[in-house]
């Protein structure tokens, strides 16, 4: 063993295995910081195992010699701070002011790291950390940390800085006329953007910490008085029960706390626009940010919120009113249309009109595939494209969308796989789901289902497949507040901004379905 451990071996306890790791051994038998400022650094050095980004940065206090200078170290990560803060908050007054020590008037104690805090070091947040592995823990959220020989504590000042990405519009929610900035992947960032937006003292940010090993900075938002309290309980007790490694990604936690995570819809929605949010916010839902994802959580989630958008608040009511219908007619569209076409074809032909009837048979004259088939054939290439466009770089991406499904449909009705109608649907089909892409997943499962419904019994399967769809929607709950609200329950007040919309002078009540007993 190296000379270089053995000192900070000496604070290790003795283990009954010896499997565990170097840094594992100290950072279980380490508690406080030690005192000698050198076991200080071969720990740090043993914990981080001397990665590359560890800085270890020391500075002589006072004139060298025997008792006339003080050993400091300055430690930090390399690529989430800003080193123009270190130079300029840590390094350059200590430097300075090097010379002029008195230490005479200032031993060795808890009083010269006082003097440190409160009169040399330049920066607004300086903490004072006795544990060695929330020292650790600092350094791994961007702050440095000031070590000072002689001292069983060590202060923890905020530094965090790095390449981060600007505020810019986000692509997943563009608009026409509104804001057009958007969260990015820093969490201070994205608080501040819904400051910014709402300039209310009871505005709350709470800090929590999930994931063993990524240790996320979790910011729960809301506001005091207008949130209901016992939904910002609910959701403190759901985010504090998650044992998890890592969370990435508000993906993540949307999983852990959901209430129907077998559901095809949703129960937590997600924003990367700051103004959506902060409505939401002031309506009294709760805001849940992660810190490294621009999507911020907000619950309780209900159904009317697919149908609605941060735009429709910025234009005329009477424009936002028909687009509300036309939303509503694409949720219908986009899930009941080829199940239709399918029961129509092969059971109902007698409801057809007769012209109708002759045009869509002479088109299917010589079609070798059932109107089912000719269905599922059609959906699966569609969603071939379409993933194909998402997942290729963005303009060759556009181009395999666009110009795959042309030479594709056209290409199938001319060797004579499918039916010119069966085209007509199936693109309608599509166009009417990206109208509302935020169950797009859960609108193709139940297309699907309602298909196979179709194929069997026709346009009775259709009914029960709807019936039991509604069914499973009323069951829902988020957060213990009904998915359909404030249709089922009925709640009156709260129809002003559901399914259609009010004037903005008109909508002056909070939404009481967030109030309800349930």
């Amino acid at each position: 063993m190296s000379k270089n451990i053995k000192k900070p071996l000496k604070y290790l306890k003795r283990s009954k295995t010896n499997t565990l790791t170097q840094a594992q051994k100290i950072d279980e038998a380490i508690e406080k910081i030690p005192k000698d400022i050198r076991n200080v650094e071969d720990l740090l050095k043993n914990t981080f195992e001397n990665s590359s980004d560890l800085i270890i940065r020391k500075i002589s206090l006072g004139r060298k010699g025997r008792n006339l200078s003080i050993p400091v170290l300055i430690i930090f990560i390399d690529g989430i701070i800003d080193k123009k803060l270190i130079n300029s908050d840590i390094i350059k007054p200590l430097m300075q002011q090097n010379i002029s020590f008195n230490f005479n008037a200032l031993s060795i104690n808890e009083a010269f790291l006082d003097f440190l805090k409160e009169s040399l070091i330049v920066n607004c947040n300086i903490d004072e950390i006795r544990d060695f592995h929330e020292s650790i823990d600092g350094i791994l959220n961007g702050n440095a940390l000031v070590y000072v020989d002689g001292i069983g504590k060590a202060l923890k000042v905020s530094v965090q800085g790095g390449n981060m990405r600007s505020v810019e519009e986000p692509l997943t929610e563009s608009v026409v006329r509104g804001p057009r900035e958007g969260f990015t992947e820093s969490i201070l960032t994205n608080t501040s953007l819904l400051r910014r937006k709402i300039k209310n003292s009871l505005l709350r940010f709470e800090t929590l910490t999930i994931g063993k090993q990524t240790k996320t900075e979790i910011i729960i938002c809301y506001i005091k008085g207008i949130a209901n309290q016992e939904i910002v309980d609910e959701v403190k007790r759901r985010l504090n029960r998650i044992k998890a490694d890592s969370i990435l990604e508000s993906g993540n936690i949307e999983e852990y706390i959901e209430d129907a995570p077998f559901s095809l819809f949703p129960t937590i929605a997600n924003s990367e626009k700051p103004d959506i949010v902060a409505s939401k916010v002031l309506e009294g839902r709760i805001a849940i940010l992660c810190d490294g994802t621009p999507f911020v959580l907000t619950v309780p989630h209900l159904f009317i919120e697919v149908l609605q958008a941060g735009e429709d608040y910025y234009s005329r009511w009477v424009y936002s009113l028909l687009v509300r219908f036309i939303r509503l007619m694409a949720f219908w569209i986009s899930t009941m249309i080829p199940a239709y076409y399918v029961a129509l074809i092969s059971f109902h032909q007698d409801v057809i009109p007769f012209k109708l009837l002759l045009t869509m048979s002479a088109s299917r004259e010589g079609i070798p595939f059932s109107a089912f088939s000719e269905a599922l054939i059609m959906i699966f290439t569609f969603e071939l494209l379409r993933e194909a466009g998402v997942r290729m770089p963005r303009p060759i991406g556009q181009a395999i969308s666009i110009v795959g499904a042309l030479v594709i449909g056209d290409a199938a009705v001319r060797a004579g796989l499918v039916s010119i109608p069966m085209v007509v649907v199936i693109a309608i089909t599509a166009i009417s789901s990206f109208i509302i892409p935020q169950i797009a997943g859960g609108l193709l499962i139940i297309r699907l289902l309602l298909l196979i419904a179709a194929n069997i019994v026709g346009i009775f399967g259709i009914i029960i497949g709807t019936l039991l769809l509604f069914i499973h929607m009323c069951s829902l709950k988020s957060f213990n507040i009904p998915y359909l609200s404030p249709i089922t329950p009925l709640e009156a007040s709260d129809l002003k901004d559901s399914f259609i919309r009010y004037p903005i002078w008109a909508l002056l009540l909070k939404p009481r379905s967030f109030f309800r007993k349930t």
